[in-house]
């Protein structure tokens, strides 16, 4: 039987944090190329350490003149990534950063089998949702991003100019009867520019937003505040920690409230079920609480490399659900093409759309008119009532 009283934590880190540069990276570089050509085949990597960003991996355009010229392109990618996040330190400058391009074509041995329409490798897939927030979403991970998006926003604006790119949050909620009802501890350590700004200098600069973004009802007296707790952070961002692309998983979808398959999102085209079908998962997972089957919805996909269709399918809505779990893997399998073409097709997901994923989350997020988000849609509900 699951437990009702208890209190749950999730993090978060900022388009500054080093591997979040390195995820931007790689998604940036992945749109590039499929701006080019819808099919194009990206699986980048980003390596970002003092003065430095290294890229590599496969990629692959039908034209080879294009796929040439997109090469050439990967130093000035890179330069506008970190330029728009942030970064002008002495030591990690988009200007002065030396970018090392390692890039090549695809593996025939790979494309062969994604040629013929198959998943681009095997694999496990989860999507999840509940009814916490409005976006369905587990609220710790969900609050832990707003929080730093907003202070994103207001970095970037000039409104609080002694604020840098690096940064990371974590909310611990205690929940009665299932759910949140209390903030314990609020931690949020940010880079700033100046030496002499203590812990409670930049406490009095973060709270009037995380207040604005965290339900008042929710901070208490109990609630524990923990801002910079290890004083001064003015070296940040990959000139202080050496970031990779794929490292922030977790952080990435459900913040630890939801099973993981392990595979990571940013710098893989659709191609590449890791990230597609954990999309289409959660796509599924979504609409299936939005339709009011359960509150609760954890579904499970799995994929052979080259094969098309999956492996299996496994819905568990934790006892929540209104019709049984059987009933509803069988609705679900049939509400949209599983197979990787298919899931590429429905969501859309042959489109540039992928930068803007690398921080703050892949879920929760509103659907945009660009085809951004396209699975966080709940326009399957209608059809999954019917299905009962």
């Amino acid at each position: 039987m699951s437990r009702n009283n208890y209190v749950f934590t999730s993090e978060s880190v900022s388009e500054g944090h080093p591997d979040k540069v390195c995820d931007r990276i790689s998604d940036a570089i992945l749109d590039a190329f499929i701006a080019i050509e819808p099919n194009a085949r990206v699986a980048c990597e980003t390596f970002a350490t003092t003065k430095r960003v290294v890229v590599g991996g496969e990629v692959g355009l039908s034209d080879p003149d294009k796929l040439r010229e997109m090469m050439g392109n990967v130093d000035g990618i890179v330069r506008d990534c970190i330029r728009d996040i942030g970064y002008e330190q002495k030591k990690f400058h988009w200007e002065t950063v030396k970018v090392h391009n390692y890039l090549h074509e695809q593996s025939a041995h790979i494309a062969q089998g994604v040629d013929k329409d198959g998943a681009g490798d095997q694999g496990i897939m989860f999507g999840y949702a509940c009814r916490e927030t409005d976006a369905l979403m587990p609220a710790p991970i969900q609050y832990s991003h707003a929080i730093l998006r907003r202070l994103a926003e207001v970095r970037k604006s000039g409104q609080e100019s002694t604020l840098r790119p690096d940064a990371k949050s974590q909310i611990s909620l205690r929940y009665e009867d299932g759910k949140p009802v209390e903030v314990t501890s609020i931690v949020l350590s940010t880079q700033h520019e100046h030496k002499k700004q203590s812990s409670h200098d930049i406490r009095a600069i973060v709270e009037p937003y995380i207040r604005e973004v965290l339900p008042a009802s929710w901070i208490t007296p109990n609630t524990e505040w923990w801002v910079n707790p290890t004083g001064t952070f003015v070296i940040g961002g990959p000139d202080g920690d050496a970031g990779l692309t794929g490292r922030k998983i977790i952080v990435d979808t459900y913040g630890g409230a939801a099973p993981h398959g392990g595979g990571a999102f940013s710098g893989k085209d659709p191609t590449k079920v890791d990230r597609s079908a954990a999309y289409a998962a959660r796509y599924l997972a979504k609409n299936v609480v939005a339709a009011g089957l359960a509150d609760r919805c954890t579904i499970q996909v799995s994929y052979a490399i080259g094969v098309a269709k999956p492996m299996s399918i496994y819905v568990d809505t934790h006892g929540t659900g209104k019709v049984p779990d059987a009933e509803l893997e069988k609705a679900v399998w049939g509400a949209m093409d599983l197979t990787p073409r298919g899931i590429r097709t429905h969501l859309g997901l042959n489109k540039p759309i992928y930068s803007r994923t690398a921080a703050y989350g892949h879920f929760g997020r509103a659907p945009e008119a660009d085809g951004g988000f396209s699975w966080e849609k709940t326009d399957l509900v209608d059809a999954l009532k019917k299905s009962f």
